[in-house]
Formats: C-alpha cells, structure tokens, sequence
C-alpha cells in the first residue's frame, strides 16, 4: 500500500477514535445506519444520474490505484533511451530494433518505434504530445468525479438533516422524548456522515488522482524530450544529463538563501575576537 495513504488512514482513524472517545459517553451513538444510508445512497444516486454507468464502475479500482504504492522506473526509462541513443548514432539499426523489444514503456516504445521507421520528428512530437493530452485529460475527468462526489455528500447530508427536522417537528406535539432523540440524531448524523465521507475520502482521493497524473506528465514529457534529442541525434551523455533534470528536485532559481550585502556583494560573517 502506498505508505502516505495507509498513513493518512491511520491518522484519520486516530482522530475519530480519540474524538469520540472525549465527546461521548458512548461511541455508539455515532453510528446510524439510516443517516450512513441517506448519504451514501443520496451520493450514488446522484453520481449515476450524472455520469455514464461505465464512469461510475470506475470508481473501485480508482481507489485501488491511489492505495497501492506504484513506481514509475524513471531511471530505467532514462537508460534505456540512452542506451537505445547509443545504437542510433552507431547506426546498428538491427540492435535499436532488439532493444526496443526490452522496452517496458509502451509510450516509450512507441516514440522510439517511430523513430526507426523514419517519421519526421515534427508528426512524432505532434502524436507524443497529443498522446499526452489525452491521458491528462482523460485522468483529470476520472480526479473531477470524485470531486463531484465530495460536493454532492454534504448536500446529501443536509437533505437528512431536513428529513429528521421534519419528522421531529412533527413528534413535538405529542410523541416521546426518545422518537424525539431519534429524529434528532438523524437530523444531525446525516450531516456528520456528509462532511466526513467529502473531507476524509472523495476529496483526498481527487487530490491524489491528481498528483498522480502532474507526475506521470512529467514523466512523459521526458520521454518525449528524449526522443526529440534522439531525432536530432545529439550526445548520449547530453540526453542523459538532459533527462535527468526533468526529475530532480529543482532548487530556487533567484535566491539561495543567502543575504547579499552593499552593491550585491555577500556578507560575511564578522571575525570573532581573538584568543
């Protein structure tokens, strides 16, 4: 499992323990079935009336996808064009052809594929760069339905807290206090279970989905440079350099912490006295 969800799981688990653990006498009473069912059901029903039925079956293995721990071998993918650079520039066309069969990225793959048949590097950068689009597209529409989903559970949530306001009003006159509690708490619960299912899963889920297609972006993106030095048969050793700027960690291009001194010269540190 991917270490910062299972993480925020546990913290988030912690955190409703130890709240109900100092905001009630019995933990018990925060579960109610028919609130958790307003809620849930209002949210499914809402998201199945706004997308396609195919979209909404999605919705599982999107969960699945942000709990497991994926890796994106970006320093096999760098190697790998650079050695396939290599076998380029030498012209051992049999031996690009041999290692392009070793090549586990289909983007990848399919940049160098195009190479070797003699594409201009123009409609290989158009098609590379479309391939892209789509696939942030694409991911970006599967990141909005949880979005979507976030809004509409406290919505969701204050239609229960309605139904019960209604149902108590209508138990003030003559009904018990215990039907009255009742309808109390599923005026209340309902928008509990609302804030807690947005804030505490479809939100988090949307913002992960995201991140992982800001990073699978930056990762095509370097193939795709990789493959335009690869055109222009530049150095190997450049490539490498090159592609490996795309992942680091970049540092602050205007200021690196230090103060400067009078007409841009650095201070430096008095001399203590001496001993």
């Amino acid at each position: 499992m991917n270490p910062s969800t299972l993480i925020g799981m546990l913290a988030s688990v912690l955190l409703l323990a130890i709240v109900l653990f100092f905001a009630a006498d019995d933990a018990r009473m925060y579960v109610d079935w028919p609130s958790l069912g307003i809620v849930l059901g209002g949210t499914l029903a809402a998201t199945f009336l706004s997308y396609p039925l195919k979209e909404v079956f999605r919705v599982f293995s999107l969960i699945a996808t942000v709990t497991r721990n994926e890796h994106t071998y970006t320093h096999n993918d760098i190697e790998e064009l650079v050695r396939i650079s290599k076998l380029w520039i030498n012209g051992d066309l049999h031996a690009v052809e041999r290692a392009l069969e070793n090549v586990t990225n289909p983007f990848l793959r399919t940049g160098v594929q195009l190479v070797i048949d003699q594409t201009p590097e123009d409609d290989i950068l158009d098609l590379m760069q479309w391939r892209i689009s789509r696939l942030r597209a694409r991911e970006a529409a599967e990141a909005q339905l949880f979005r979507v989903m976030a809004n509409f559970a406290p919505a969701f949530g204050m239609l229960g807290t309605l139904v019960g306001l209604i149902n108590l009003m209508s138990l003030l006159g003559g009904g018990d206090m215990r039907d009255i509690g009742q309808q109390l708490a599923v005026a209340l619960m309902t928008t509990f279970y609302g804030i807690l299912l947005a804030n505490l899963v479809f939100k988090p889920v949307a913002v992960k989905l995201e991140r992982r297609t800001e990073t699978r972006v930056v990762l095509m993106n370097m193939v795709l440079q990789g493959i335009s030095m690869m055109c222009e048969r530049r150095s190997p050793a450049l490539m490498r350099e090159t592609l490996k700027s795309f992942m680091a960690h970049h540092e602050d291009e205007i200021f690196d912490g230090r103060q400067p001194g009078k007409n841009g010269e650095k201070r430096v540190a008095a001399p203590g006295p001496a001993r």
